[in-house]
């Protein structure tokens, strides 16, 4: 049973201007990594980080606030490639109360000229 979808869509032009702070702030060593092997596309990929965290808060039906952090929800990628959420801390918390324990959360990337879009769908 599905028991939450979350929809994001960002510019990833706005990643351009971002600190080296900001971006260790907000995102992974991994996933700061993972955009850096791919320079020329870099802020595509932090843009696509950035939706599927929002993505997953719409899901979840909450927000970043003083039980959820940047850190809580990232995003890896699997030996083929196919990226996946890894949820922490709080999020975990929320997720575990939204679905139980066998929770199972899909995500879809994409992008596009100066747009990356995340969907995110927990299943119960």
């Amino acid at each position: 049973m599905i028991v939450g979808i979350g929809l994001d869509l960002v510019e990833s032009d706005r990643f351009l201007d971002w600190s080296a702070f900001k971006k260790q702030r907000i995102f992974t060593k991994k996933e700061l990594e993972y955009a850096d092997e791919d320079n020329a596309r870099a802020e595509k990929h932090l843009a696509n980080f950035w939706a599927a965290r929002e993505a997953t808060l719409k899901a979840l039906g909450t927000g970043f606030g003083d039980d959820i952090s940047f850190s809580d929800i990232s995003v890896i990628h699997n030996d083929s490639g196919q990226p996946e959420l890894l949820i922490s801390g709080g999020a975990k918390n929320v997720l575990k109360e939204l679905a139980g324990t066998n929770a199972k959360v899909f995500l879809s990337l994409t992008d596009q000229d100066n747009f990356s879009a995340a969907m995110v769908v927990i299943e119960k």
